[in-house]
């Protein structure tokens, strides 16, 4: 299936989750795999498509064969990553019983899985300059796809009753998302992301009540 260059990566590894897009061959699943070790180990900046080629076993002009550059090959790899989440959080959201439970499982899984992933976690912390800017200054499209996404989770919760019909659910999903991107670009002092039990508290106190709907003016 062929996606306009103007969709964002974060787009592009959703879309593969939920239509279970599994279009890479052998070879190319070998060179992402080679390219992500090298990129954990070191970082992307000082990692080079010859180191990549090395440690796959093959030759440079094999890499550039499937990836010609070095952005191209960092984006897919990053987007291998995204789409593990997606897989993992489709399947993991089905087993919370309760609206309540869903918000607080997916406000703590996507905060722990970003940030406890070797590749992108780690490129947050020791270079941030390289993946925050694509996911922050890209027009707000990584930010509007997972908004899509969650307005899309709540609006069926409320069709099925769950939330109140009184919510307006895309401004929900907004702040949701954006309280989220702002614990992973800038960690909290006064909570432990690293926590679980502290992020699930804060998600119940905080999110699960954007559920219900406010009282009407007198």
């Amino acid at each position: 299936m062929t996606r306009p260059d103007s969709e964002s990566l974060l787009e592009r590894a959703f879309a593969d989750a939920v239509e279970r897009a599994d279009d890479n061959d052998e070879g190319t699943e070998r060179l992402l795999a080679a390219a992500y070790e090298q990129f954990c180990l070191v970082g992307i900046r000082r990692s080079t498509v010859e180191d990549v080629a090395r440690r796959a076993g093959v030759s440079r002009v094999t890499v550039y064969r499937r990836f010609a550059t070095k952005d191209a090959l960092v984006e897919q790899v990053v987007r291998r990553e995204f789409r593990r989440y997606f897989d993992e959080f489709l399947v993991e959201i089905k087993k919370a019983g309760t609206i309540a439970d869903r918000v607080v499982l997916g406000f703590t899984s996507a905060l722990r899985a970003i940030r406890s992933n070797p590749l992108i976690g780690g490129l947050m912390a020791i270079e941030p300059d390289v993946l925050v800017p694509s996911m922050i200054n890209d027009g707000g499209r990584t930010m509007a796809t997972v908004r899509r996404f969650l307005a899309g989770q709540l609006r069926r919760e409320q069709e099925a009753g769950n939330v109140s019909t009184a919510v307006d659910v895309e401004l929900a999903a907004e702040v949701m998302v954006r309280l989220s991107a702002s614990f992973l670009v800038t960690p909290s002092e006064l909570v432990d992301l690293d926590d679980d039990e502290q992020v699930r508290a804060v998600a119940r106190r905080f999110l699960v009540p954007m559920l219900d709907a406010p009282p009407e003016p007198t």
